[in-house]
């Protein structure tokens, strides 16, 4: 097969306008080879959505997933960040944390959800978020699951606040949750100090299979780069679609 097809792609631009945020936040949208009004599709919705785009290449692995193993299509979400207030928003004590998670539920699904065709059942949404972006993600679902039951983290940042925050679920059986963290993450410097990654989400794995939660977990050599997760990534999209 002619492998420019996996490179045509349909991406929109939108400006979502937020009042939690104060500010309209930039978002890409990429609509499936063939997509149709009529016809409705899961959405994936990315936190660091230039870089899911840019250096995870997720619409190539969709693209891929599409043509060569019958995946069905799925709408892609891409919520762009500014790097310089990312941890303000994606970290649970970050001062921007509450408004970004409350604009994320209830300002991007209604707008999505008004101008594209996605299905709005929480089984039909995937949110998807590297380190910080995959405990935002958590978050998200754990806070709103009447909207949200399928998370994929790649090496996500679950620091003490976020296992606190799943130790006061009593039930997660509903959550469907794919984690991925690299045997080499044992010392990863960020804005909030250096953590050891994969003893943190083995912690969080732990807490979490008490909770019953579904989960595919997976260590693997890698480190906390795109180069790692973006290799890892179509594996994840499959098992949710």
């Amino acid at each position: 097969m002619d492998d420019s097809i996996y490179y045509k792609r349909t991406v929109v631009k939108e400006l979502v306008p937020s009042q939690a945020l104060g500010e309209e936040r930039a978002v890409r949208v990429f609509l499936p080879p063939g997509y149709q009004e009529i016809v409705s599709y899961p959405v994936i919705y990315c936190q660091d959505g230039e870089q899911f785009f840019n250096f995870g290449r997720i619409v190539t692995h969709m693209n891929r997933l599409i043509f060569d193993e019958d995946v069905q299509p799925a709408i892609i979400v891409g919520v762009d960040v500014n790097t310089a207030v990312r941890t303000s928003e994606y970290a649970p004590e970050g001062s921007r944390f509450k408004a970004y998670c409350q604009f994320f539920a209830e300002e991007l699904l209604p707008f999505i959800e008004s101008k594209y065709s996605v299905r709005t059942e929480p089984a039909e949404r995937i949110l998807a978020g590297d380190s910080l972006g995959g405990t935002v993600s958590l978050h998200l679902a754990l806070d709103y699951p009447s909207l949200f039951s399928n998370v994929i983290s790649l090496s996500g940042a679950f620091l003490q606040s976020t296992r606190e925050r799943i130790g006061r679920e009593a039930d997660l059986s509903w959550l469907r949750l794919y984690m991925l963290i690299g045997l080499d993450e044992l010392e990863v410097t960020t804005e909030r100090g250096t953590f050891d990654f994969l003893d943190a989400n083995r912690q969080t794995r732990t807490i979490l299979e008490a909770k019953s939660c579904r989960m595919t977990y997976e260590e693997k050599p890698g480190k906390h780069l795109w180069g790692f997760w973006q290799n890892e990534l179509p594996a994840a999209m499959k098992l949710f679609l």
